[in-house]
């Protein structure tokens, strides 16, 4: 089950699993010709066995300052400074961490405890001994690509959204950049996108695009009730790595936010640890999206063992990452809010624990953690995806990244019952799930 424990301090949630549930049963599509296949994503993506830059596994979810900033020469000797000489956005850091810092120590330690009384994060003992699955992912020069050609006019534009459900499977006519494209059928589909094969999940909908050509999706026609952000944030290690694109601020105002969300819509933004992106999505980005902030809650990083996977008070890398929650607030629509209907509150400062991928930049799916603050037929956005989610909509210049079926396993379902196998999937009716419960429209 994706989600282990409960409680009033937050979730735990095995991320792999939550990831598997969107694509029971699955059809692969070759040469015109469909099998059904199990897929599910490579386990080996989830086994952090051991801290990160911890002496003796000293990262344990225990307290233990002291030890737990324990580090090795080599680490030691990477970051040279005069002793005492912090600036001010380290000193900023610091004063934000002592200030959440036994939310996180006796959050963790709760729900942590909570799992291994289940018997999960006790340890990894059948771990998967294939390596990393890696796939070079060029879809944003693609994206670049397709920017040279010209815009089509919304008017001239005579449908706006395409479908993945052809019966014989054919793929070649699909256009990514500039049409939102909808996996309609009530199984996932694995197609041939780009000359490249990919996952796509049931009742999926998504844009391929860059910032710049993101008008497809406020054409799209529909309004949200939960919009994920997980901006390029601008920082050091990006730049070093060149990993990915990042935008600044200024940039990051002009997404479409107003334009796509509905009265009263739930509006999660990721953020890295530094302060100066937390004001900068509290102070600047929501109110000028005219979201009000509601919550503060964190990611909290743990190993196969329960272990945060950094040292909670290493001065350099935090085993936990801070989401802010808000909800759009339409001036047009302030009858809302006093409704017969208010919407659920928000809890501040509940903790998601998960083991994170080994894969940089996949996130764990947010949508069994939210589905209690949205309507049980919402309607869901997530921008600047990398992977895609059933019964959601998605964007970004690297939306197929982790949908590559070089991450997943992909097997004959020789125990597929007869009587699904007959089915067409894609002949059924469209019945699009809550996308905050994407395992509750699976078939038996």
């Amino acid at each position: 089950m994706s989600v282990v424990v409960q409680n009033s301090r937050g979730w735990v949630l095995d991320a792999c699993s939550l990831i598997d549930q969107g694509y029971s049963p699955c059809i692969r599509w070759r040469d015109k010709h469909k099998s059904h296949v199990k897929c599910c994503f490579k386990r080996q993506c989830f086994q952090l066995l051991k801290s990160h830059y911890s002496v003796n596994n000293t990262a344990a979810v225990d307290g233990g300052n002291a030890d737990m900033l324990q580090k090795t020469d080599k680490a030691s000797k990477k970051r040279k400074r005069k002793h005492g000489e912090l600036n001010q956005g380290e000193i900023d850091s610091q004063v934000f961490h002592e200030k959440i810092r036994s939310v996180i120590l006796e959050g963790t330690k709760s729900l942590v405890e909570s799992a291994q009384s289940l018997g999960y994060l006790s340890g990894a003992a059948d771990t998967v001994k294939d390596p990393l699955p890696s796939q070079e992912c060029g879809l944003s020069a693609l994206c670049g690509m397709a920017k040279e050609l010209p815009l089509v006019d919304d008017e001239e534009q005579e449908e706006r959204v395409q479908f993945l459900d052809a019966e014989d499977g054919c793929t070649s006519h699909v256009d990514l950049f500039s049409r939102v494209t909808e996996n309609k059928a009530d199984c996932a589909s694995v197609v041939t996108l780009l000359g490249e094969e990919y996952v796509i999940p049931r009742h999926a909908a998504f844009l391929l695009s860059d910032f710049t050509r993101i008008q497809p999706l406020v054409h799209y026609g529909e309004k949200f009730d939960l919009i994920v952000v997980d901006p390029p944030w601008e920082n050091k290690s990006v730049k070093r790595s060149r990993r990915y694109s990042s935008l600044p601020s200024s940039q990051l105002k002009r997404l479409p936010i107003p334009l796509v969300a509905s009265p009263n819509c739930l509006v999660v933004t990721w953020v890295t640890n530094r302060p100066s992106h937390l004001r900068c999505v509290r102070d600047e980005l929501y109110p000028h999206w005219g979201v009000q902030f509601v919550a503060e809650w964190f990611w909290v990083k743990v190993t196969t063992s329960g272990q945060f996977v950094f040292p909670l008070d290493s001065p350099h890398k935090k085993p936990y990452e801070v989401m802010v929650l808000g909800r759009y607030r339409s001036s047009a629509d302030t009858s809302i809010s006093s409704s017969d209907t208010p919407e659920p509150p928000v809890e501040d400062h509940r903790l998601i624990v998960s083991v994170p991928s080994a894969l940089h930049s996949q996130k764990p799916a947010l949508s069994e953690v939210l589905k209690s603050y949205i309507g049980p037929e919402a309607k869901c956005l997530e921008l600047f995806a990398r992977s895609l989610q059933p019964g959601w909509t998605s964007w970004g210049n690297e939306v197929l990244k982790f949908q590559h079926v070089n991450y997943f396993t992909l097997t004959p379902a020789d125990d597929v019952p007869d009587s699904s196998k007959g089915e067409d999937c894609t002949d059924k009716p469209t019945v699009t799930p809550a996308c905050g419960s994407p395992g509750e429209s699976s078939p038996p």
